[in-house]
């Protein structure tokens, strides 16, 4: 729980609480900062959380409704977390929809990528969304959807583009399973230290690529395992830390090119126009921003959630280096 400071006003205030716009008004006529909170901007907080009638309150007292916070407005927030009202509410009292922020995208040409591409009027002549956008637009709502609601905690993954399932065993010099160990394995993997069993995995074909799958750790996206993977291709892994959060990484053709990355993180600043596109539309759903990456097409979750079309187990080598 994120509170504020008790001399700017907030002390005590959660994500929930930028809901109450009894409370938030009494600590505004009280004194309470409205360009300040905990190192913070309480305009962004509601945007992303509050009330229309809260976010309507902070905009009316603020010196100016668009100013930046780590390189995004306010109204840039309740874009990115689907809070049409707040948007609206926000511009409404001036907030501008087509202000370039990160890699160059601007609420309003971000909000033609979403759920609510009418939430702006677009200009005669303005921004729109280019073919590939739109197409990239329209795969991410499809697979979201196919995945549905996945609870992944403590899963690695290694979502290759171009290879099947076979393919993916031989690069790995994988063999099947002992049917008799994956079956008490299975029952509860948890009963298990992870080096008894991190040998085991399971490997499904999808459309576009395969992906490797272990509900349990993180082989799927150890080095040794993805620089096999990628030869002539690329690989995405990921794992679903349940201590420290997601951790991606990139691997083309057998070089890593990205690692302790932050997959449905969101945008940041930094970011190219391809990447704040991708990690808005899979803004919290790490898996399918994995598979979006690598092209995968999924229909369903089967290839992560299982049961995998095999479960073979890993040669007994160093997979820590590549």
């Amino acid at each position: 729980m994120v509170t504020g400071r008790s001399d700017d006003g907030w002390a005590g205030m959660c994500w929930e609480s930028w809901q109450d716009y009894g409370d938030v008004r009494r600590r505004l006529d009280l004194g309470a900062d409205p360009e300040a909170f905990g190192g913070g901007r309480p305009l962004h907080l509601a945007a992303m959380s509050g009330s229309p009638q809260v976010v309507a309150e902070l905009a009316r007292r603020v010196a100016d409704v668009d100013a930046l916070e780590n390189g995004t407005t306010a109204l840039w927030e309740a874009v990115l977390f689907d809070r049409p009202d707040n948007a609206r509410a926000l511009a409404a009292v001036g907030a501008d929809p087509w202000r370039p922020l990160l890699g160059g995208w601007s609420p309003g040409r971000l909000s033609l990528a979403g759920p609510t591409p009418d939430l702006f009027p677009v200009p005669e002549g303005g921004p729109r969304l280019t073919e590939e956008e739109h197409a990239a637009a329209r795969e991410g709502s499809r697979l979201v959807a196919a995945l549905g609601e996945l609870h992944c905690d403590g899963t690695g993954l290694a979502c290759v583009a171009g290879i099947d399932a076979e393919e993916a065993i031989r690069r790995l010099e994988a063999t099947p399973a002992d049917s008799e160990e994956l079956d008490e394995v299975l029952e509860d993997p948890y009963a298990y230290d992870m080096d008894e069993i991190s040998h085991i995995v399971g490997v499904t074909t999808v459309p576009g690529g395969c992906v490797v799958t272990q509900p349990w750790g993180y082989a799927p996206k150890m080095p040794g395992v993805l620089v096999r993977l990628s030869v002539g291709t690329v690989c995405y892994g990921l794992y679903a830390n349940p201590k420290s959060g997601n951790q991606g990484s990139v691997v083309r053709n057998g070089v890593v090119e990205g690692w302790d990355l932050h997959p449905g993180g969101g945008p940041d600043v930094g970011f190219t126009p391809e990447e704040v596109l991708v990690s808005y539309l899979y803004r919290g759903n790490a898996v399918a921003h994995a598979c979006a990456f690598a092209g995968l097409r999924l229909t369903d979750a089967r290839a992560v959630v299982g049961p995998p079309d095999r479960w073979v187990e890993l040669p007994r080598r160093e997979y820590w280096s590549d």
